[in-house]
């Protein structure tokens, strides 16, 4: 590390110590330099200076950890261990990363810009409890008995059962906003089912992924299980999806991204999840709790400074209360703390990078040109790192850019409606169908309106609250399979079917 910024300084010394160490990439249960050399900056969004280089993973990288996965499952103690004994090393990992946590929830908010006491009150507590969630699966990945009826052979007598069996080596590529809450919502199913892992981290993020490793191989799972190889999309991930040693690909990032790793996946017809973009839309009814929905509504937008792929960005207000509830988010948000990682108080944070930050105030300016005006924000803030107000727009249509594309920033379009029969179209009018929330004391409308939304969740009086049993995931252009819950050992099991003729 050449130099350290002011954040550095102020960090324990626990994550100092990590980050004056080579970041190498975990392949075969050893760190080893990139085969070609090459290296990459991570940045301090808070600030826009380096905070240390990274190994530059490509695709020997990918090939060499691939073929240290493939040794891991079908040679490997990984494939003969027991359940229960998989459900052990989960727990002890999760124990780990709670001992660890004020370090990766430092190194977290250093490399992503969130306020430190978000990363380590959401988003590791969030992946601690999801390991432990998956620690309970590897006993309980059971078959069933099916009574044959077998027309074709009357005379016959057959015994039938199924049974789970891992899918095989999985790549997992994982986005920016959520580092290692994404890591844990891969792998810890991943494991539990007795996969082993290639996981790519996003380039802007690769800190707490490679921190994990250590923690990994100090939990004492076999060489080779997991595999950390830090790079960019369009080489180490565009390897990892392509990879013919790879039988399952997961990805949760953009929908464009998305369906060009489905193009990669097609070579061996690899099973492929994705987790994948979303335009939620944010449904507060006239009969709401105000008090309630009024900061909640904020929240839904402005959380993890809007870099959600579930955050509420299209806000419908029943015309009665458009402008108390526009009023009252537009206040929400003008008084929101801005300030970087570190900065105590902090509300919102910086965005990911420049080329983040230029997107985001490129959509804020083309919806002014469309005729929209804010109530809140609209303009970038002039200070080191990548800082955007906190927007909230009106005077919106359904086919300005604004409304009909993900932004994945702190932007937040409002627009009334006068009749409940407009929502399902309207909260329905967009190609993705990742989450919603619907705000409202009347229980019998609210049963009228889920139904009539498609999308993967939708939350009543509430927002963005996430639990490791609850199966989260898309309809639509939004994806592919569910995260989390028992649907998420779907993804990385493969169902075999057993018929014996005993008589």
């Amino acid at each position: 590390m050449d130099k350290m910024t002011h954040d550095i300084q102020e960090l324990s010394e626990a994550t100092r110590n990590f980050l004056v160490k080579p970041a190498k990439m975990l392949i075969g249960g050893k760190w080893l330099d990139s085969q070609e050399g090459g290296t990459f900056e991570t940045i301090n969004p808070s600030d826009g200076e380096t905070i240390k280089f990274v190994s530059e993973g490509r695709a020997a990288d990918i090939d060499l950890a691939v073929g240290a996965a493939r040794k891991a499952f079908d040679e490997g103690p990984w494939s003969r261990m027991k359940p229960d004994e998989r459900e052990r090393l989960l727990h002890q990992f999760a124990d780990l990363i709670e001992a660890n946590a004020d370090e990766l929830a430092e190194l977290e908010a250093l490399d992503n810009g969130k306020a430190k006491l978000i990363a380590r009150h959401v988003d590791i507590a969030l992946a601690i409890d999801c390991f432990r969630y998956m620690a309970g699966w590897p006993t309980k990945l059971t078959g069933e008995t099916i009574p044959l009826s077998t027309p074709f052979a009357p005379g016959a007598n057959f015994f039938a059962y199924t049974q789970r069996e891992p899918v095989g080596v999985v790549g997992q590529i994982i986005p920016w906003n959520f580092p290692i809450l994404m890591a844990a919502w891969k792998l810890a199913p991943a494991l539990a089912a007795g996969c082993t892992v290639v996981l790519k981290p996003a380039e802007e993020t690769p800190l707490t992924a490679l921190r994990l490793g250590e923690l990994i191989m100090e939990a004492g799972f076999p060489d080779g299980v997991v595999n950390i190889v830090p790079g960019f999309g369009e080489t180490a991930g565009a390897a990892l999806a392509a990879h013919q040693a790879v039988d399952k690909i997961a990805f949760t990032g953009s929908t464009e991204v998305g369906k060009l790793i489905l193009q990669a996946a097609a070579g061996n017809l690899k099973k492929v999840s994705l987790e994948l973009g979303g335009k939620s839309p944010t449904v507060v009814f006239a009969d709401a709790d105000m008090d309630v929905a009024i900061p909640g509504a904020a929240s839904a937008a402005f959380f993890n400074h809007g870099q959600t792929c579930c955050a509420g960005t299209r806000l419908y207000v029943e015309e009665s209360a458009f402008e108390r509830v526009v009023e009252g988010v537009s206040e929400v948000a003008s008084n929101m703390s801005v300030g970087a990682a570190f900065d105590e108080g902090m509300e919102i944070g910086p965005l990911i990078s420049q080329k983040q930050l230029d997107r985001v105030h490129g959509y804020i300016e083309e919806g002014f040109k469309e005729g929209a005006r804010a109530t809140a924000g609209g303009s970038r803030i002039d200070r080191p790192g990548y800082f955007v107000e906190p927007t909230v727009m009106v005077d919106t249509e359904p086919n300005m850019k604004v409304v009909k594309e993900e932004i994945f920033g702190p932007v937040l379009v409002a627009m009334p409606f006068s009749d409940p029969g407009e929502i399902g179209p309207l909260a329905n009018d967009t190609e993705y169908g990742l989450a919603a929330s619907v705000w409202s004391r009347d229980i019998n409308k609210i049963h009228k309106i889920v139904p009539k939304i498609k999308a993967g969740t939708i939350w009543v009086n509430c927002h963005n609250t996430l639990d490791s049993a609850l199966p989260f995931g898309g309809y639509k252009q939004s994806g592919w399979g569910r995260e989390l819950g028992k649907s998420a050992l779907d993804m990385y099991t493969e169902t075999k079917s057993v018929c014996m003729q005993i008589g």
